[in-house]
């Protein structure tokens, strides 16, 4: 069928499109949340002012993410009732829920303390404001545990049976803790950490190559690398953790993202394809490389395989995932960015331990310092691939053995689709080229240094002006 006529397939594609792109802001926001609260508990302890200065030049990237985040999550929402209603009245009674604790717990909670956080200083408390960034943060990241848990729930439905095509809640904690719920939210947690991190570090390295605010920038290359340390190993090994979920509870995803056609048995060893050219229609690939017995290594660490690997011909064509190509390099580049960033990472602390980043002599890194400004964008396709792996390789399933996803579309017609595809990727467009300007715009204009200090007379002697101007402008 063509595919502008065909309604699923439009309906994907829209789905597709406002989650990849909607996904890129609150990956910044959860993880910085986590930086901004670093840094001004480190401003409390220490007073030193170049941690306030760093809590209020990157909050300003903080807004702008929060602000692109929300408008572009809305049409998502949106989506789950319109394009895909048939699913929403399958499994709403839980799905719905999950959605609404995201919305009402921890949307709310950060929208609501993100005005003591961006405006509160010198307003309230320290300590006020201290806690209103902590639950910025936590607020964040309390988003990122709900919608973890119900796409794992997809992934790995639990907690209640299915009665004439609708999903009958019976536990609600068994539900939400599915099979794969919590490597689920770890991985994702880590790679929203890392990925902050690293572009952290990158905007950090531009300014250092450029010689600009060097022993200010120099610190927060420093903060980051700090909690690099422990994150990329971390999230290199809640990765494989997650793989091997997946070889045990989708074993078709498993047998796509390696292009494996024909089933390997068990106590057998099996190589790893680094490369390969996958044809789905031929149900072979034109050409690999392989590692040898690296595959039974990367599923469980040992030569041999104790567990059969299933090849995706041992299901029938409508029943396993297409688009074995697209899963197959995702894993990959996934994997590469993961094991780059922790490489980067290594070397760096490396140069760090040698006394090669200190203000005097950071200068002469400017390989690295590249390097760090090459792999801030990284994360996102990271993240961005990682997803693909996992919802594509989902596929036939909306529900993972439950619901096919063309059972789970709407009955719209294509022109409806096609007309709201066109309309949000324009809305889409305009939000990502604005977000570019003003992000370039915070960039190039750099940390304010001059700020008054929170509870200093200068301060005091400054809201005071603001607040004549602002009362004259009223008179």
């Amino acid at each position: 069928m063509d595919l502008l006529a065909n309604p699923v397939a439009l309906s994907r594609i829209q789905f597709a499109i406002t989650a990849i792109f909607h996904m890129l802001w609150p990956v910044l926001t959860t993880g910085m949340g986590i930086y901004l609260v670093i840094v001004e508990g480190l401003w409390l302890k220490t007073r030193n002012p170049d941690y306030y200065h760093h809590a209020r030049f990157w909050s300003k990237l903080y807004i702008l993410n929060f602000g692109i985040g929300v408008a572009s999550g809305l049409p998502m929402a949106f989506q789950f009732g319109m394009n895909w209603a048939p699913f929403s009245e399958a499994v709403g009674d839980f799905f719905g829920t999950i959605l609404g604790f995201e919305g009402t717990m921890a949307f709310m909670l950060e929208a609501s303390f993100l005005g003591i956080m961006l405006f509160g200083w010198g307003r309230v408390p320290p300590l006020i404001h201290f806690l209103a960034t902590i639950l910025v943060a936590f607020g964040a990241n309390l988003s990122t545990f709900w919608i973890l848990t119900a796409n794992s729930w997809l992934q790995t439905p639990a907690g209640g049976i299915f009665v004439d095509g609708k999903f009958i809640v019976q536990d609600y904690l068994q539900a939400i803790l599915n099979p794969f719920m919590v490597n689920s939210f770890l991985h994702m947690f880590f790679a929203t950490l890392e990925t902050s991190l690293f572009v952290i570090g990158g905007i950090s390295a531009w300014y250092l190559l450029n010689k600009r605010h060097i022993s200010f920038f120099s610190r927060s290359l420093k903060i980051i690398l700090t909690l690099a340390i422990v994150i990329a190993p971390l999230q290199i090994f809640v990765g494989h953790l997650s793989a091997e979920q997946v070889y045990h509870y989708q074993p078709a995803k498993l047998a796509a993202m390696e292009a494996q056609w024909e089933t390997i048995p068990a106590g057998e060893t099996a190589g790893w394809s680094l490369v390969a050219l996958p044809k789905d229609k031929a149900e072979t690939n034109s050409w690999e490389v392989k590692i040898p017995n690296a595959l039974g290594y990367l599923l469980e660490l040992k030569p041999k395989l104790s567990e059969p690997v299933l090849g995706l011909k041992t299901w029938k064509y409508e029943d396993r995932p297409h688009m074995v190509g697209l899963i197959y390099y995702s894993f990959r580049i996934m994997v590469a960015i993961g094991l780059f960033l922790a490489s980067l990472m290594a070397v760096t602390v490396g140069q760090w331990l040698r006394g090669q980043l200190s203000n005097e002599k950071i200068d002469s890194q400017k390989w690295l310092l590249r390097a760090w400004v090459f792999a801030a964008p990284l994360g996102y396709l990271a993240v961005e691939t990682g997803w693909i792996v996992r919802c594509v390789g989902r596929q036939p399933w909306t529900v993972y053995n439950q619901i096919r996803t063309v059972d789970a579309a709407s009955k719209l017609p294509a022109g409806e689709i096609l007309t709201s595809l066109i309309g949000i990727t324009a809305i889409y467009v305009v939000f990502l080229v604005s977000a570019l300007y003003f992000g370039s715009l915070i960039i190039r204009q750099g940390p304010n240094l001059n700020l008054p200090l929170p509870g200093t007379q200068e301060e005091k002697v400054t809201s005071q002006e603001v607040s004549s101007r602002s009362l004259e402008a009223q008179q």
